[in-house]
C-alpha cells in the first residue's frame, strides 16, 4: 500500500456514475412500479451498493481503510436507462474516488442481477468517476510560479562547516514542487542580531522567507525571539497547524516555539532544524499556505 503517513486529514469527497440499459420499456415500467419478480430494484441495490462502498478496501488491495461519513446512492429514469449517481465523504488522508466508483459498480451489478430474469439485453455502461474535491491537489491549481523564496539555516555548526546543510536543501526540493522560485538561499550562525539583519534584508524583495532552526529551547535556539518583534502581523495559526501535525508524528514537537507572520511584503515561516521537523512543516503547511497571497491582494478563493 501507498505510503500516505505524511498527508494531512481534510474533507474528501467523491461523486462516480454508472448506466444500466434495458431494451425494452416495459423492463422500465417494471422497475417504476415495483413490479420486478425479485424485488424491489431501488432498495436492493441501494443496499448492496452502501454495503460495497463501506467494504472497498477488503476487496481492492491497495485501497486503505477509511472512515465513511457519508454516502448515498441516487437513481434517475431516462429513456430505456437507469442513471446511477453514488456520493461518498470522508475525513481522512486519502480520498473515496474508488470507494464511490465501487459503489456505483455493485449497485449496478445488482440491478443486473435482478432485471436479467425479465430482460435479456441488459448491460451495465459508463462506470465513471463524476468529479472529487479535496487534499493537495485542490490547492495544486493556482500557480505560484511568479513567488520568490529565500531559504535562511541558523545553525552555528553548519555555517563554521562542521556539519552539512541537509534541511536546507531539502527545503529547497519541497518549495520548488509548488512552483516557488529559490532566489536566496544561505546559512547564518545562530545569532540574534544576524538573524534580524536578514530577515530585514529578505522581506524587502522576497515572497516567502524561510527559517530553518532555532526554533527549540537550547540557549542557541534564538529565531523566534529575534523575528517577533520584527513581524507586522503575526499569524497563529501557520505555526499551530505545523506542531499539531508534527504532534502526530512526534511527542516533541510539543516543545516547538515555532512562529510565522508577515514582515513588509514577506511571509515569514520558521521551521525546526531537523530534516524530519523541515519536511514535516512544509508537508503541513504546503501549498495551502501560500493562499495568504490571494488574500493579501484582495482576491477571494473559488
Amino acid at each position: 500500500m501507498v505510503d500516505i503517513t505524511h498527508k494531512s486529514t481534510s474533507l474528501r469527497k467523491a461523486i462516480a456514475g454508472a448506466i444500466v440499459s434495458v431494451s425494452k420499456p416495459e423492463t422500465i415500467e417494471a422497475i417504476r412500479n415495483k413490479t420486478v419478480p425479485k424485488g424491489d430494484i431501488f432498495e436492493f441495490s441501494r443496499a448492496a451498493g452502501l454495503l460495497a462502498i463501506k467494504k472497498t478496501s477488503d476487496l481492492i488491495p491497495d485501497c486503505h481503510p477509511l472512515p465513511i461519513e457519508f454516502a448515498s446512492i441516487s437513481y434517475d429514469l431516462k429513456d430505456l436507462e437507469v442513471h446511477i449517481t453514488v456520493e461518498v465523504h470522508t475525513l481522512y488522508k486519502t480520498g473515496v474516488e474508488v470507494e464511490a466508483m465501487h459503489g456505483a459498480s455493485l449497485t449496478a451489478l445488482t440491478m443486473y442481477d435482478m432485471l436479467k430474469p425479465i430482460d435479456k439485453g441488459v448491460e451495465i455502461k459508463n462506470i465513471r468517476l463524476i468529479s472529487k474535491k479535496g487534499g493537495k491537489s485542490d490547492f495544486r491549481k493556482e500557480s505560484y510560479d511568479h513567488l520568490q523564496a529565500a531559504i535562511i539555516v541558523c545553525s552555528d555548526s553548519v555555517s563554521k562547516g562542521k556539519a552539512e546543510d541537509t534541511s536546507g536543501k531539502l527545503a529547497a526540493e519541497k518549495l520548488k514542487t509548488f512552483g516557488l522560485q529559490i532566489k536566496t538561499q544561505t546559512v547564518i550562525p545562530d545569532d540574534f542580531d544576524t538573524i534580524q539583519d536578514r530577515a530585514r534584508m529578505y522581506s524587502r524583495d522576497h515572497d516567502l522567507v524561510l527559517f530553518i532552526g532555532g526554533t527549540g529551547l537550547s540557549p542557541y535556539d534564538l529565531t523566534p525571539d529575534a523575528l517577533k518583534p520584527l513581524l507586522d502581523k503575526e499569524i497563529p495559526g501557520i505555526a499551530e497547524t505545523a506542531r499539531q501535525y508534527g504532534q502526530q508524528r512526534m511527542p516533541y514537537a510539543m516543545l516547538s516555539r515555532g512562529i510565522a507572520g508577515f514582515m513588509d511584503k514577506a511571509l515569514v515561516i520558521t521551521t525546526p532544524g531537523s530534516p524530519s521537523g523541515t519536511r514535516e512543516t512544509i508537508d503541513a503547511l504546503f501549498p495551502a499556505v501560500l493562499h495568504v497571497f490571494r488574500i493579501r491582494e484582495g482576491k477571494r478563493h473559488d
